[in-house]
């Protein structure tokens, strides 16, 4: 973008709402964590999180950023059940399962289960007592490790390891889960979401754990002429 202007806008005069629209603008696409909790009376609560990635490898480790409610600053559903139970399930959203993954962000009373409102299909977990979502093709159990406050304290980071990985055989061949198969959906600013677009190839410059993908550096010979 050469010859390009560019505004400069001071982050540290921003209020929360001017904030947030530059970061989910410019931070894109974001990855979806459509994630299931249980509350204290055994309601199965699911919801959507796009400030979200994978933070570690060893053990694997997923952190979301949860903010509190816009307008009554009340703390989430999702992030209440967390820290009550210390356990969630983090379901991959995809373009097949897009239009439930959305419709389930509306904001619904505490004493409503948006899995049976929407009617989403479950299946049980192995480590944790929040089911997993059904018609995602990646689904991973979690336990909480670690909660952290950020910023002004609107908004909290948890942190969660993977203690279990259900992978359907559509998209995992006992080596690696295929991406392109798995049609994830992806977040970007307002009311926009994103699927893959066109996928590009490069080898891996760093050698990554187990070196799958990656190109050894060629070395040149000295003695050439």
């Amino acid at each position: 973008m050469a010859g390009s202007r560019f505004i400069c806008v001071e982050g540290d005069r921003l209020d929360t709402e001017t904030a947030y629209r530059l970061v989910v603008g410019c931070v894109a696409p974001r990855p979806v964590a459509w994630i299931t909790t249980v509350d204290e009376e055994g309601r199965v609560n699911a919801a959507p999180f796009s400030s979200y990635n994978y933070v570690a490898t060893s053990p694997p480790m997923l952190a979301i950023n949860i903010a509190a409610r816009a307008g009554d600053g009340l703390i989430k559903d999702t992030a209440r059940n967390i820290a009550r139970s210390r356990e969630f399930v983090v379901n991959v959203a995809t373009e097949h399962n897009f239009e439930l993954m959305h419709r389930s962000a509306q904001e619904y009373p505490p004493e409503v289960s948006e899995v049976e409102a929407l009617g989403i299909p479950l299946l049980p977990s192995r480590h944790v007592k929040p089911p997993r979502i059904a018609i995602s093709p990646v689904q991973m159990e979690c336990r909480l490790d670690q909660v952290v406050v950020l910023g002004r304290g609107i908004n909290t980071l948890y942190i969660g390891e993977v203690v279990a990985f259900h992978l359907s055989d559509e998209v995992y061949d006992g080596q690696r889960v295929d991406t392109e198969r798995m049609r994830p959906i992806a977040r970007l600013g307002g009311p926009f979401y994103a699927g893959l677009g066109e996928i590009f190839h490069r080898p891996m410059l760093q050698r990554p754990p187990g070196g799958e993908g990656w190109a050894q550096p060629v070395r040149e010979n000295s003695d050439r002429p």
